[in-house]
């Protein structure tokens, strides 16, 4: 269980904080777009990550290790391109902020405080 919920942080790091992409801080995202399942474009062999949004501001993710599935909960927000998330990881709170660099119907792209970029497939009829 520790060894998952590390790899949850990993996950969570996937979707860190970010304040970078300043040229586009006004830039609207259109929220209906972020509704549904994601994950990671690239995927790792024993490591799968699988985020939901819900239109009520609900966020989930699976994040499976070496065939062991685990579900950290939590919510999110859209400010401008900033995508702002509070997961419950092991009953304590974490807070994070995205940049959301593109989305689209299909993809989104974010970028964390590190400068890592990372890049989402939607999942469709799952």
């Amino acid at each position: 269980m520790r060894a998952l919920l590390g790899c949850g942080a990993a996950a969570i790091l996937m979707f860190s904080a970010a304040s970078a992409a300043d040229d586009k801080k006004d830039e609207t995202i259109d929220l209906k777009k972020i509704v549904g399942k994601w994950e990671p474009s690239e995927g790792k062999k024993d490591f799968k990550v699988l985020a939901e949004f819900t239109n009520k501001g609900k966020l989930s993710l699976w994040i499976t290790v070496m065939e062991k599935t685990d579900k950290i909960e939590g919510t999110y927000t859209v400010d401008g391109n900033k995508l702002d998330l509070t997961l419950s990881i092991g009953g304590k709170e974490q807070k994070e902020v995205l940049t959301i660099l593109k989305l689209t119907d299909e993809e989104m792209a974010t970028e964390d405080s590190r400068g890592m970029k990372e890049t989402f497939k939607r999942i469709k009829g799952k």
